[in-house]
Parts: structure tokens; C-alpha cells; sequence
């Protein structure tokens, strides 16, 4: 239970337009006033780096008070915030509707945002979140062979350390040989659409950059459910990347330029009455809160909100309709399934392992469900600064999820997935398989 708030959290739209969002003192002063407030409760010292150095911070003054942290450590504090929203969600008793007003990860993206516009990002960081630029070699016929082995190598790896700051251990995707969305036809109209009480009868899917140019099999997969249970789908007609990076770097005029992009195809579907899925957590999240927070006057924006589901949100609302096909046939054993934090602050329950349990009704299926930050949290958990203290959050993860030597391990997020099995790698407790959720649902389904 929270204390001193006992109703549930809202938020305040980002007023990012405002010209005091941007004033530098302004925002010392905001930081001030919410650090000390988290000095005196303590409650997320465990979520991630940001905590442990402000209280570091203070615990190191003459008299153990925040206004003896010099300002320009504020950003030891800034720097270590990947916006999980986990503090926000799940432990910060002084959110609103509380009049202490408190908004954590929100006052880390303001102070972000400040940074970035004073040029203080470098050109690797802007790069690496640059989705859209370095998958363009995705599909393209021997290139993509040659890049991938290239990437693995010693050499380049440390070249990639010097140049773009991502550490020679950390986990890095490979480009897929053939891009999803170049990958099949852009529909699908077999079948007749079936609205449920809870769920449109037809599916709008946005790719995401990581299905089109790393994983296209997490896509893949997520059409053969679709057909399996012969719900109409479309590939959106086109996009572009969503915008998470760039807004992780503060870069928010690009992720302007991002919904400027996207919000009028999307908005097209949300009209028509499509449901619109994303397999990327973040991805999704982005729709559903961080765009429609930034522009909380732009109906379609709002249209596309409300339209937007996760895989396994819509598929458990399926279920409750009466409308999604139950026929398994194939046991998946022991699974251990990792909740990631994207997926948390979605608010919408705990979709995915309800689908397992359902699974697990019919075939067998031993689940183990972890819900605790992974660490990875998009670019943070590979540059070369961060991927140490990455691992380091990550090792109560891959502890738990190593319990009872699982067949499969899994996560909604197929980064945070890789992650957790090089931590378990790293701690002698190897995963057997490693498995996004819609292809174990695929699998169970027993299609091939």
C-alpha cells in the first residue's frame, strides 16, 4: 500500500512546450525540492543506479541534507535514469494525485531533454538511438552477412567501444536477412472481422524496428496466432521508429518528428476500428503514454491511445469474448517468464503469464514468473559506462529466473530476454532455450 497516497497514480500531460521546461535553474530548483523529498523516504534505493548516487550524494555532505549536493552532481543522478517508470508505478508513495506532486522519471526526461538541447549528448549516444539508421542495412543480401560477422569479431567490437561506447561484452542483435516488412504481403482478408464486447475483430500491427530489422520471427509468429484464430490482420501500411530512443536521450523534437510520422497512419486504423498491436513493450508504452502525454490536445493521438494493445492484452481479451481458440497441443514445459518493466507501466495486468496459466489448462506448462527490472532497459544496458552496473541490477533476475533449470526462458522483451540469458550465461546457470512469448504460444498451438 502507498503511504501518504492511497488512490492511484496519474499524470500530469509534459508540458515540453513550455519555455520554462527548458530553463536550466528552474529545473535545479524542481530537482532540489524532489531529491529531498527521496532523500527522506529511501523507498527505491533497490529499482536502479539513480537512487543509490543521490543518497550517496547526500550521505557524503557536512550535515547529510541535500542542499550540500553541489548542482553539477545532480547529473550523476540524471545520467543513471533509463525511464523504466518503475519508481513512478510501483514504489513512490508521493505521486499524484498527492500534493507533494512528485514525478521522478518525468523530472529525469526534463532534465534529459535540457541536456540534450545544450549538445551535451554525443554524436555515439545520438547514433546508437538512431533505430531507423543502423537497420537500414536489414534484408539487403550479403551485407547483412557480412555486417553480422563483422559485428562479432574482437576487433570490431572494440572499435564499436572506442567510436560508439557500447561495451565488447554486451549482448548486440544482429541484422535479420530478411526485413519483416518486406517479408509477407501487408494483409491479410481471408477472414471475416468478429468484434468481441472488449476487442476489435481485426488487427493493425506496427512493426517496430526491432521485429522489421532484427527479429522478424517475433512478428512472424504473432501472424500465425492471428490466422490461427482467423482474425483479420494488416501490416501498417507504413513507419517509422516510435520514438522510445530518442526520448530516453531528451531528444524530444525528434520524437516530434517521430509521431509526426506515425500518428496519422495509426489514427487511420484507430478510425476505422482496428486494433493496433505492437510486440515491443516499449513500443507500445510509447503510444500508449508518453505520446499522448506530451500531445494531450491532439485527438488522434488520443484515438491511436485508446486503439493501441499489447500482444497478450488482446489476446487474454480475446479469451474473455469468447473468441480465442484454446485447441493447444503441444506441452512447454518449464518456463520461467520475465515480466519487463515497459510492460508493468502499461498498467494492464499481467496478460502474458494469464495466457500461459491458460496454456497450462490444456498441455503442460510449468511457469515461473519474475517481476523485477532486468537492467537492460534499451540502449543503457549496452554502453560502456552502464553495461556493468546493467548487470549488476540484472543479477537478482537471473538468479530467480534460473529456478527449477527451465526449458524456456522468456520475456516480452526480446532485448531484455538476451540479456537475461547472458547474466545466467555469466552466472554458470546457462538457459536450455531462449523464446519470445508469442512463439512459445505459436508452439503450443502446435504450428509450425
Amino acid at each position: 500500500m502507498r503511504e501518504g497516497n492511497l488512490e492511484a497514480p496519474t499524470r500530469h500531460p509534459i508540458d515540453w512546450k513550455n519555455p520554462d521546461f527548458h530553463d536550466e535553474a528552474s529545473l535545479m530548483k524542481e530537482m532540489e525540492r524532489v531529491f529531498d523529498i527521496c532523500h527522506g523516504c529511501r523507498r527505491c534505493v533497490s529499482l536502479c543506479q539513480s537512487f543509490p548516487n543521490l543518497f550517496d550524494l547526500v550521505d557524503a555532505t557536512d550535515d547529510g541534507e541535500v542542499h550540500g549536493v553541489r548542482k553539477d552532481d545532480y547529473w550523476k543522478v540524471v545520467d543513471q535514469c533509463y525511464l523504466c517508470d518503475l519508481c513512478y508505478m510501483t514504489k513512490c508513495p508521493y505521486t499524484p494525485p498527492h500534493a507533494w506532486n512528485l514525478d521522478f522519471p518525468h523530472l529525469m526526461l526534463r532534465a534529459k531533454a535540457i541536456k540534450f538541447r545544450k549538445g551535451q549528448v554525443h554524436a555515439n549516444e545520438r547514433l546508437l538511438a538512431s533505430t531507423d539508421v543502423h537497420g537500414q542495412f536489414a534484408g539487403i543480401p550479403i551485407v547483412v552477412d557480412v555486417v553480422n560477422a563483422v559485428n562479432r569479431t574482437k576487433t570490431m567490437r572494440k572499435a564499436m567501444d572506442g567510436q560508439l561506447g557500447v561495451h565488447p561484452d554486451a549482448w548486440m542483435p544482429s541484422l535479420a536477412p530478411q526485413r519483416f516488412r518486406w517479408g509477407r504481403a501487408m494483409n491479410d482478408t481471408t477472414h471475416v472481422a468478429v468484434n468481441g464486447e472488449r476487442t476489435p475483430g481485426k488487427v493493425a500491427i506496427f512493426a517496430t524496428c526491432y521485429v522489421n530489422y532484427n527479429e522478424p520471427g517475433i512478428g512472424e509468429d504473432l501472424i500465425k496466432v492471428l490466422q490461427h484464430n482467423e482474425i483479420p490482420y494488416e501490416i501498417v501500411e507504413k513507419e517509422q521508429c516510435c520514438g522510445m530512443p530518442k526520448l530516453e536521450l531528451g531528444d524530444l523534437e525528434s520524437v516530434e518528428k517521430a509521431w509526426a510520422a506515425n500518428i496519422p497512419v495509426l489514427a487511420k486504423y484507430a478510425k476505422e476500428g482496428w486494433a493496433i498491436v505492437s510486440a515491443i513493450p516499449s513500443c507500445t508504452l510509447m503510444f500508449k503514454q508518453e505520446l499522448p502525454l506530451m500531445f494531450p490536445d491532439d485527438a488522434d493521438t488520443q484515438l491511436v491511445k485508446e486503439a493501441m494493445f499489447d500482444p497478450f492484452e488482446y489476446l487474454v481479451a480475446r479469451h474473455k469474448d469468447g473468441l480465442l481458440k484454446t485447441d493447444f497441443k503441444a506441452a512447454l514445459g518449464r518456463v520461467s517468464y520475465h515480466i519487463p518493466c515497459h510492460g508493468r507501466v502499461q498498467n494492464v495486468g499481467r496478460k502474458t503469464e494469464e495466457m500461459f496459466k491458460l496454456i497450462g489448462q490444456s498441455v503442460e506448462v510449468q511457469l515461473n514468473t519474475v517481476e523485477r527490472c532486468s537492467g537492460h532497459a534499451g540502449t543503457y544496458g549496452v554502453k560502456t559506462p552502464y553495461h556493468p552496473v546493467a548487470m549488476k541490477i540484472g543479477k537478482p533476475v537471473f538468479k530467480a529466473m534460473a529456478k527449477d533449470d527451465p526449458d524456456w526462458i522468456s520475456s516480452d522483451c526480446a532485448l531484455a530476454g538476451h540479456h537475461i540469458a547472458q547474466g545466467m550465461q555469466q552466472a554458470g546457470t546457462p538457459a536450455k532455450g531462449l523464446a519470445h512469448p508469442l512463439t512459445l504460444v505459436r508452439q503450443a498451438y502446435g504450428i509450425a
